[in-house]
């Protein structure tokens, strides 16, 4: 027996079972028996809840994600934490890694802990197959689980997603406008977002009828930490005889290992090649030239994806999916 049960024998919406679990006081008294005969005649037990009727409730928020040494996850987690702590919630941080069953494992070992809701960290978490999402679907009908920067049409997931297509095919255009008529797309990841992003640069090259190599995707799979490695996957490539006068990269760590692939080279940044990263984080400021970056907002996905949550815990109906944009901010290594 889960919340969707009870909606559907109750004859009302899932939201209002949520209202009625918390004590919300929009709720007519003849709805809240309906759903209360329901609960009581097939003995449900909410988890860790009847919050409004002040039964053992945690005030505690499970945080899944996958590495928690990554930049862009660990800096997530931070807002996270401390927009939770602001509304008198605690956390549970669980590192799941890559693998599919260890974040089954792992998942389901926050919903032992009995949280009032499961956030996943990262655009790893889903899945193209319908079937290797059912993890998160399965926790789903227990508690909220809310999604950062990645999409799921189920029951009670929530998320809250950067237009990542959009960002990296408005920045790809701004490369190729500015006079790099061959910039490569160089990646690290075929997750959620790594899709989008990828999409975003081919449909820019396309549109401009520049994507003539499959040279030009150049996926690097290293560790996200081995930048004189991703330099010497680009001196590699060079030494091929693949020609580039521009690198569009999936994140800063990215970039920066092309910042280090043109210092060895003895090229010019931005005249001889020009370089974009992605997230905007403080690895902006720690090469020279300044590097120019993709900020996809993370500090205000982070504030509303809380803000989505706390609703829902409160009975609230809440968007599905909230989509925000992001901005290219230029630095010295892109040109005008």
């Amino acid at each position: 027996m889960t919340i969707y049960d009870i909606s559907e024998k109750a004859g009302v919406s899932i939201a209002t079972v949520s209202r009625v679990l918390n004590g919300s006081s929009n709720v007519s008294e003849k709805t809240k028996k309906k759903v209360l005969d329901v609960i009581n005649q097939y003995e449900y037990t909410p988890n860790a809840f009847a919050r409004g009727l002040g039964l053992n409730t945690m005030k505690t928020i499970g945080i899944l994600c996958p590495d928690s040494s990554d930049l862009y996850l660990a800096k997530a987690i931070y807002y996270i934490e401390r927009k939770l702590r602001a509304n008198g919630y605690d956390s549970i941080l669980c590192c799941s890694g890559y693998d599919l069953e260890t974040k089954k494992s792992s998942l389901n070992l926050l919903i032992t802990k009995k949280v009032d809701g499961i956030i996943l960290v990262g655009s790893s978490y889903i899945y193209e197959k319908d079937t290797d999402n059912k993890y998160i679907c399965d926790a789903a009908l227990q508690v909220p689980v809310m999604l950062l920067n990645a999409a799921l049409d189920a029951p009670n997931v929530y998320s809250v997603v950067s237009d990542d297509f959009t960002s990296m095919y408005e920045a790809t255009l701004q490369m190729i406008n500015s006079g790099v008529k061959d910039p490569l797309y160089f990646y690290n990841s075929t997750s959620y977002s790594g899709k989008k992003k990828l999409a975003g640069y081919r449909a820019a090259m396309e549109s401009k009828k520049l994507l003539k190599s499959g040279n030009m995707l150049q996926l690097y799979q290293g560790s996200h930490e081995d930048v004189p490695a991703m330099a010497e996957h680009l001196s590699k490539l060079a030494a091929k005889g693949v020609i580039f006068h521009g690198v569009i990269a999936s994140d800063d760590t990215m970039a920066l290992g092309a910042m280090k692939y043109a210092k060895e080279n003895g090229l010019r940044v931005p005249e001889d090649l020009a370089i974009i990263g992605y997230n905007n984080s403080m690895l902006t400021d720690c090469c020279d030239p300044g590097l120019s970056s993709i900020d996809n907002k993370l500090e205000t996905l982070c504030q509303h994806l809380i803000t989505t949550l706390m609703g829902v815990l409160n009975g609230t109906e809440m968007p599905k999916q909230t989509l925000f944009s992001g901005e290219l901010i230029k630095r010295g290594t892109t040109l005008d």
